[in-house]
């Protein structure tokens, strides 16, 4: 913690805040919180607030991994040299291991490792024979690569805005944004949180849709007891380093239930040959490399524990951040179980408050600041401010905290205070005059 003269002092083996007051009369002790002590005269009091060398030292990072890969180490180790022992490195033995596996977790009939997140939602597009001409719906608030995959199949996105509680696209703005030319609805699961899918999928059956999870962030998030990814014709999901189960480099999976999709997206992934050299499509070179499958299958072993971790960071985020003015947490939807991939807030002075914790050093980043529809690449499409009121207030005020397995209660507490600090003395900051 630090004070806003710049001073700092020492009482009893604590690092001490000093902030300088001039006072005409007697020191009023009750207006000094628990935390602090007052010293000196009348006519100059000092405002101690006293906190351990360690705290005033900490440093948290928004995302920890060297941390997440430390006990894990030697097992991951082991099995990369056991790929290098085989030199099978471009897709092979190991890639169809974590296939199995992951399909098996996911709880669907099978998985299909790709290079990366977009390849999957490119691919399972692709191999649903979208096109040029064609429109796919999905929600403005997500990483780019939702749109990008719609995009680089020759179709349209089309966006529907979300929901204010879940972040999620909102089923019931759905059906009015459906054309003729509607080929395929995708909602993301983001942030962890799976979206309404029942009521999407409803929709997308009456009018003949398939439905693509992007489970880009929700490895092992779970709708009604089904795992996300395993409920739509196929769930993509990226191993990204930082995700819930990341790489140790970039790759990613489809998991369908349809063999017939399987075979397309295998195909697909791999220059449309059926076999070496016999070549039925005209496909993309999008396998996932050996290493990434040997490394996954030995992360995916530990997903689960890692994600309820996870989970009890949230709930103490939210219990210490409970009834905080000014202050949104995440809701859990009564129909799931979220995996906290970020833990997100909303917050009106998110701007200021993200600059004053990086001072403390404490890390927090924007997922995202600006929704796919306002982005420059997207201008084409003529969606203006205010097309997505929803999706455009959560840019404005999003703040993701420090989130990883390993987060100590001590770190949480950290974080916590500060930030309520915070929030409580930009409240009390009066307003520029005009």
């Amino acid at each position: 913690m630090r004070s806003d003269s710049g001073q700092e002092g020492d009482l009893n083996g604590f690092q001490c805040d000093v902030a300088l007051r001039d006072e005409a009369g007697s020191v009023v002790s009750k207006e000094v919180p628990p935390s602090r002590v007052v010293v000196g005269g009348p006519a100059k009091v000092k405002v101690l607030t006293m906190v351990s060398d360690k705290e005033y030292n900490m440093q948290i990072p928004l995302l920890d991994l060297k941390a997440h890969h430390e006990p894990i180490r030697e097992e991951l180790v082991a099995a990369i040299e056991e790929v290098m022992d085989s030199s099978a490195f471009a897709g092979g033995p190991f890639v169809a291991k974590f296939e199995q596996d992951f399909a098996a977790f996911c709880g669907s009939s099978f998985a299909i490792g790709v290079g990366n997140g977009t390849d999957a939602l490119w691919l399972s597009l692709l191999a649903l024979g979208i096109g040029a001409g064609d429109e796919v719906i999905t929600a403005p608030m997500t990483f780019m690569a939702t749109a990008e995959a719609i995009s680089f199949c020759g179709a349209k996105p089309v966006f529907v805005d979300i929901d204010e509680r879940t972040y999620t696209l909102d089923p019931n703005l759905l059906e009015r944004a459906i054309t003729p030319r509607t080929k395929a609805i995708i909602p993301v699961h983001l942030f962890g949180q799976a979206a309404d899918m029942d009521p999407i999928l409803e929709i997308a059956r009456r009018h003949g849709l398939p439905v693509i999870e992007d489970a880009c962030q929700a490895h092992g998030a779970e709708y009604k007891a089904l795992k996300a990814g395993s409920i739509g014709i196929s769930g993509c999901f990226s191993f990204y380093p930082g995700k819930n189960l990341g790489a140790l480099g970039e790759a990613g999976a489809v998991v369908t239930n349809s063999e017939e999709l399987k075979n397309k997206i295998q195909m697909l992934r791999d220059h449309g040959q059926a076999k070496k050299y016999r070549h039925v499509l005209v496909g993309w070179n999008a396998r996932m490399d050996g290493i990434q499958g040997a490394v996954l299958r030995v992360k995916l072993r530990h997903l689960s524990k890692t994600n309820d971790a996870r989970r009890a960071h949230a709930r103490l985020y939210s219990q210490q951040l409970a009834e905080v003015e000014d202050l949104i947490t995440p809701v859990e939807a009564g129909y799931g179980r979220h995996v906290y991939h970020v833990y997100t807030v909303r917050t009106r002075a998110r701007d200021q408050i993200m600059e004053a914790m990086a001072g403390r050093g404490i890390a927090c980043g924007i997922h995202y600041p600006i929704p796919v529809h306002l982005q420059e690449a997207y201008r084409w499409l003529g969606y203006t401010k205010g097309s997505f009121p929803v999706a455009e207030r959560c840019a404005e005020d999003f703040l993701s905290l420090p989130m990883y397995p390993e987060l100590t209660a001590e770190q949480i507490g950290f974080v916590t205070r500060e930030l309520k600090s915070l929030l409580r003395s930009f409240k009390r900051t009066p307003a520029p005059a005009s």
